[in-house]
């Protein structure tokens, strides 16, 4: 008597079990439709709906400020990458000039990965400028880098020309020819569209920075600044009559440009800070929102 009971009750808990299976069930496929219907559903209304929806939100720390941001020791971090990365990037270009874009892209990706991970290799005040307008970083890390970067700039012409002073035959670094009234705007139009190249890559080299890894964040933004140059060699030789005379970069150029000729009529120092400073930020910053624009209309989360 006692199995059959326990038979009966073993055989009423399975048909419970498989009732309450089979009820799950049901109720999980229209669960799951529902869902499915939901999500076409706010698709199909994001769609209808204006695309340009949060494109100034903030997209950094929004507790981020003066008074928070070197509670962490990350901060350091990042800036010492700055430093490093701009300055390696600096020595790149005045040992290899703008003629070896092959050598430049590969040596920018190895730059960029090494220091990707420390502040994402900005390396050019016109980069942090556009991040700081697409509010990708905040006001007080963009101003850090961007000091990070003149300092950087700085030390790679320092010790570019310690080697330059114990060479017996030494060769005198890359100047910028002097600006004449009548190439001012040809200097300034490739400043701004160089520029504007390096910000369009960068920015999309912010899609692919988790999903992708390092190596395809680099390759965008070392792509994006060999492109840039090429872009400006031949537009500047070829098109305008210039002596390939850009920078691309406003920390080299205050380095280079600016603080050498701190002396001389300052007409031609504001000249030169607009052109080599001023411009290639706007230019970056046009970069930085045509491709959000163009990701916004594309729909790309």
């Amino acid at each position: 008597m006692a199995n059959t009971k326990s038979k009966k009750t073993t055989a009423k808990r399975s048909t419970s079990k498989a009732k309450a299976v089979a009820t799950k069930s049901v109720k999980t496929v229209p669960a799951k439709a529902a869902a499915a219907t939901t999500s076409a559903n706010a698709i199909a209304s994001k769609a209808k709906g204006n695309p340009f929806k949060g494109f100034f939100a903030k997209k950094c720390d929004a507790d981020e400020n003066i008074l928070t941001i070197f509670k962490s020791p990350k901060i350091w971090g990042a800036i010492c990458g700055e430093i490093i990365g701009t300055m390696l990037l600096t020595m790149l270009m005045f040992t290899l000039g703008v003629y070896q874009p092959l050598y430049i892209l590969i040596g920018v990706i190895g730059i960029t990965m090494a220091v990707y991970a420390l502040s994402g290799a900005h390396l050019n005040p016109a980069v942090t400028v556009g991040m700081m307008a697409t509010r990708r970083v905040s006001a007080i890390r963009g101003v850090l880098y961007i000091v990070a970067q003149v300092v950087g700039a700085w030390l790679g012409l320092i010790i570019l020309s310690a080697f330059r002073g114990l060479g017996e035959n030494a060769i005198e670094l890359p100047a910028i020819v002097a600006l004449e009234d009548k190439t001012i705007w040809k200097n300034i139009f490739v400043e701004l569209l160089g520029a504007g190249v390096i910000g369009y890559f960068f920015s999309r080299a912010q899609s692919y920075k988790t999903a992708k890894g390092a190596f395809t964040y680099a390759a965008l933004v070392a792509g994006g600044i060999a492109l840039a140059i090429l872009f400006a060699v031949v537009v500047s030789s070829n098109y305008l009559g210039l002596q390939n005379n850009f920078v691309l970069n406003p920390a080299v150029a205050i380095m280079e440009q600016i603080f050498p000729t701190v002396l001389d009529d300052f007409g031609a120092i504001v000249i030169a800070a607009v052109t080599y400073i001023i411009v290639p930020m706007i230019g970056a910053v046009l970069g930085f929102f045509l491709a959000d624009a163009s990701k916004k209309l594309a729909g790309e989360e």
